[in-house]
């Protein structure tokens, strides 16, 4: 449920060491590529700018294919809070119809689920917070089962509180897929690929700059801090309990508001 490994990592200190790396490549491809100017000929200056063209050309084949794997994910995952939402205040909607006090009971169920769930996302890399959450949600989603269980024995042809089950079920369905959308990352391994990619590019760079005899740190510093932000939101994109770019709860505060506006209208 806690990020590890890459995604574990803070943002700045991601950031700074992909463009220290970047740079160091450069330099080094740079020094090298000094060294060598003087017995390389043209069609092997033309041989390395082919293979720099291709290289650049794969990273950003990688870059992009990259980041629409960890765009997919996050429009999931955000798709999966209004989905839960929904599911929730249909099931609320549908608890309206059943009889007093079970009404009552599972009326006020719900509103406590609502803002367990919320404080489950909101508690972030808070290990304590996170697992007291977890646990308030699994007690609330027995002491709801335990009702629908005792309704459907009672009223075992009822229309009604099989619809009431059903939204019900959804409801524990959408909390068990957004876990799993959590937990569903870029495969680490594309990333340090990725990176090996990034490295090898920027290394080839520098030694055409060498092989030029001259470079320019302006745009050696830009190219290394571009690429290097690229991959920075890559993975930001695909880390929801941290980063710069979280997913809102907003569609499940609505919902705690609108079950306190019933709460008291009622």
């Amino acid at each position: 449920m806690i990020e590890s490994g890459i995604y574990s990592i803070n943002e700045w200190i991601t950031i700074g060491a992909l463009v220290a790396l970047f740079i160091v490549a450069i330099e080094i491809g740079y020094v090298y590529g000094f060294k060598k100017r003087d017995n390389v000929d043209d069609p092997i200056r033309n041989q390395i700018i082919t293979i720099q063209a291709a290289i650049l050309g794969l990273l950003a084949l990688l870059l992009g294919f990259t980041f629409s794997m960890a765009v997919i994910r996050f429009e999931a995952r955000k798709q999966l809070i209004l989905d839960e939402s929904n599911a929730i205040g249909e099931c609320f909607l549908r608890t309206q119809i059943l009889q007093e006090p079970v009404k009552t009971q599972i009326s006020d169920l719900l509103r406590r689920y609502v803002d367990v769930r919320i404080a489950f996302y909101k508690a972030g890399l808070d290990e304590k917070l996170l697992e007291k959450t977890t646990q308030e949600t699994d007690q609330l989603q027995r002491q709801l089962w335990l009702h629908a269980v005792a309704l459907g024995q009672n009223n075992p042809h009822s229309v009604m509180i099989g619809l009431f089950i059903q939204s019900l079920n959804d409801v524990f369905q959408y909390e068990a897929k957004r876990l799993d959308a959590l937990e569903n990352h870029v495969p680490e391994g594309i990333f340090i690929l990725l990176y090996f990619a990034g490295i090898l590019t920027m290394g080839l760079v520098g030694y055409g700059f060498g092989l030029g005899g001259k470079r320019n740190l302006l745009a050696t510093i830009f190219t290394a801090v571009l690429v290097a932000s690229v991959i920075f939101l890559i993975v930001d994109l695909d880390r929801p309990r941290r980063g710069m770019m979280k997913i809102g709860q907003q569609s499940l505060l609505n919902l705690q508001h609108n079950f306190k506006k019933f709460q008291v209208s009622a």
